[in-house]
């Protein structure tokens, strides 16, 4: 093994392998290494400018019986050998004489550290378990290999972010996570430890993370390289600075962003979309965004109204303007064989293909293929015909629908990208949708740039992504999976986020169960980042099957406007669209802070309150911003609610006004329509 400086950067050769660290960043380094002749060029979600930062190397041999290095794990296993050091602010990597990495912070604690077997822990002789931190296996008969990334488990570790999974855990301590995406799972591969740092596995291959009671272990089925970035900080705010800093920023928050969008699967026509914003506006309520939604058009991958059901989009958008709302379109980046688009899309190679046979990836509605968002010419042929049929008729919103994409099945080692294998690059799909869009607004001179996305991966935030959480389930349980979704998905640097509020699938409106439901998810819906109606709203309407020039049309679910489920419902859900309305100066300011600093605009109490142990173990309350505390009610027929309040600073219920002491945990009423919510002591900030 040979340990070099190259100006700031420190080189472990051995055998085949080189390892680079360097720093990247405020308190930050990166760690590659290939088995190649040249190191991966690919900076997937590090794209941001590394600034200079004061950093240093030191090389030098050592005697591990001095009583100095006694504290040094590795110094058990050597008596003497070579120790290389590289500093960059607060965070120190220290290279053993083996070539394996710890981390530590500017007091000397240990972060983390790589996790090896390979010698008896007393005796100092090899042993049969020969288990190393870093393997990278060659795939037989290709130029690409099978990784694993090895690092040791803390008992009192507690590890936060990774993205939007479909389960009850905000600490994934004890997880594996399928490192890929699915319709309601987003894979963001980044995770803040309670021990002071934050880890990006910056790699979009398919693979694992798993945060074990004996290991952490991180693989990738494909790749050409190992890719992650460290960075350390005294909280979790100064973690979430620094790696937003290296991975991008959301922009500003558009102002229509912090009201209320109304929207459901689907509204059939233009007459029918203007009728609903029309009754809405005429009783006297907010609304920011009216959304169409899929199957608008006259076929998959034509990007275009279709002219019978919508037949003057640019008097729609008119109208919708003179009311004060803003209208959003979905796209699909299905293309359907028999679309004016395929033939050209597919001769240019824009479209995703397979490595055995035929590639259809969806047949429902058509037999279809995802185009290429990985490939910049793809990307701009998309943008250039939306915006033609729907940028250049007044509508600034994109809906970017089934972006993980939603395979059937999902036959990863069939896929293959402008980027590479799926395999190996699949999960950065929805930051090439997004970045297309954006990249297409951005040249037209929009200022204010927001796609609803459906899935993210680290760096989607640069490009405006409002992620959502899928297609999930109209049930309080799949509501108590979202609050952590949504938590997550913050932690892991995606700041705007929402879901369908009541769920999206199985809700039937006349339904006294979802009824109920319903108005304790709109009531949370108030308090997230954007607060969005959506869902299929069962049954569907009964109609016999529609076709328009030979192709199918799509019927639509019932009602879903807030005055569709009875007068007593209507009663509660009506005064959060005014409440939603007293919060805009203070989302405003969150939205601002996301886009200075990467703060997210919902997080974990631990976030505010790092020095409040108990704070790092709750799961069902959370931060928005650093003043309000929301504590959602999760559960059928409950009257009171029982919440945890953050040591060092008093608590005031902003329902009736009673003030409590911090560290405690209290129980306060929550009838139906009311959501308990708490401020900050000493903020004068009135929401009701």
């Amino acid at each position: 093994m040979r340990i070099t400086q190259e100006n700031k950067r420190l080189v472990v050769e051995s055998g085949g392998t080189r390892l680079w660290i360097d720093p990247w960043g405020p308190d930050s380094v990166r760690v590659r290494m290939t088995a190649q002749q040249e190191m991966d060029g690919q900076d997937w979600a590090l794209t941001e400018p590394v600034p200079d930062t004061e950093s240093s190397i030191t090389l030098e041999t050592v005697d591990t019986t001095d009583p100095w290095y006694q504290g040094e794990e590795w110094a058990r296993y050597h008596q003497q050998g070579t120790v290389a050091t590289l500093t960059n602010g607060r965070l120190r990597v220290v290279v053993n004489p083996e070539g394996w990495l710890s981390f530590y912070n500017q007091r000397g604690e240990l972060l983390t550290a790589e996790y090896w077997r390979t010698r008896d822990r007393i005796n100092r002789y090899c042993v049969p378990l020969r288990v190393t931190a870093r393997e990278l296996k060659p795939v037989i008969s290709g130029t690409d290999y099978e990784l694993t990334a090895r690092f040791e488990a803390f008992d009192d570790e507690h590890l936060y972010g990774m993205g939007q999974y479909q389960h009850r855990h905000l600490d994934k301590k004890g997880a594996t996570l399928e490192l890929a995406h699915r319709n309601s799972q987003s894979s963001v591969p980044f995770v803040v430890s309670s021990r002071g740092y934050g880890f990006l596995w910056n790699n979009p291959a398919i693979g694992t993370a798993t945060f074990g009671t004996n290991v952490t272990e991180w693989t990738a089925r494909r790749t050409k390289k190992l890719d992650y970035f460290i960075t350390c900080g005294d909280s979790p705010a100064d973690i979430e600075r620094n790696y937003s800093l290296m991975t991008g920023r959301a922009p500003m928050m558009p102002e229509y962003g912090l009201g209320y969008w109304q929207c459901k699967l689907r509204y059939r026509n233009q007459q029918e979309l203007l009728e609903v914003v029309r009754e809405h506006k005429r009783r006297g309520l907010p609304m920011d965004v009216v959304v169409v939604d899929f199957f608008h058009w006259t076929m998959q991958g034509d990007f275009r109204f279709e002219p019978r059901d919508w037949p003057d989009p640019e008097g729609m958008v008119r109208e919708l303007k003179d009311m004060g709302v803003e209208l959003a379109v979905s796209v699909w980046p299905t293309v359907d064989q028999r679309s004016r688009n395929y033939g050209p899309m597919a001769d240019r190679g824009y479209l995703v293909t397979s490595d055995r046979g035929n590639a259809i990836h969806m047949d429902w509605m058509g037999n279809t293929t995802f185009f290429d968002a990985t490939h910049p010419g793809a990307q701009r042929y998309v943008w250039e015909a939306c915006k033609q049929n729907y940028y250049d008729k007044g509508i600034r919103i994109f809906w970017l629908d089934e972006a993980e994409p939603e395979y059937g099945p999902y036959d990863f080692d069939n896929i293959r990208y402008w980027a590479g294998p799926a395999l190996m690059c699949s999960n950065v799909y929805p930051v090439g949708y997004a970045k297309g869009f954006y990249d297409g607004l951005k040249a037209q001179g929009e200022e204010t740039v927001l796609s609803l996305v459906r899935c993210a991966w680290a760096g989607s935030q640069k490009y405006g992504a409002l992620t959502w959480s899928g297609d999930v389930h109209s049930s309080f349980r799949a509501m108590r999976e979202q609050l952590q979704a949504g938590l997550s998905m913050g932690m892991a640097g995606i700041p705007w986020w929402c879901c369908d509020l009541g769920g999206f699938l199985g809700g039937q409106p006349d339904d006294p169960a979802f009824r109920e439901l319903l108005c304790r998810w709109f009531a949370w819906g108030c308090f997230c980042p954007v607060f969005r109606m959506h869902g299929e709203r069962s049954p569907w309407y009964e109609r016999e099957q529609e076709f328009i020039n030979n192709v199918r049309q799509l019927t639509s679910g019932q009602p879903n406007e807030v005055w569709s489920f009875g007068e007593e419902v209507y009663e509660v859900l009506r005064p959060y669209l005014f409440i939603r309305e007293k919060l805009r100066p203070y989302l405003r300011a969150q939205m601002q802070a996301a886009h200075e600093s990467g703060a997210p605009v919902m997080r974990p109490l631990f976030y505010d309150f790092p020095q409040d142990r108990a704070a790092w173990q709750v799961e069902d309350s959370y931060m928005l911003g650093p003043d309000l505390l929301v504590s959602p009610v999760m559960e059928a027929g409950v009257t009171e609610r029982s919440v945890y309040l953050p040591q060092g600073t008093a608590w005031r219920d902003a329902w009736t006004g009673q003030v409590y002491e911090g560290g405690q945990t209290v129980t306060v009423p929550a009838p139906i329509g009311v959501i308990p919510v708490m401020v900050r002591d000493g903020v004068e900030l009135t929401i009701w």
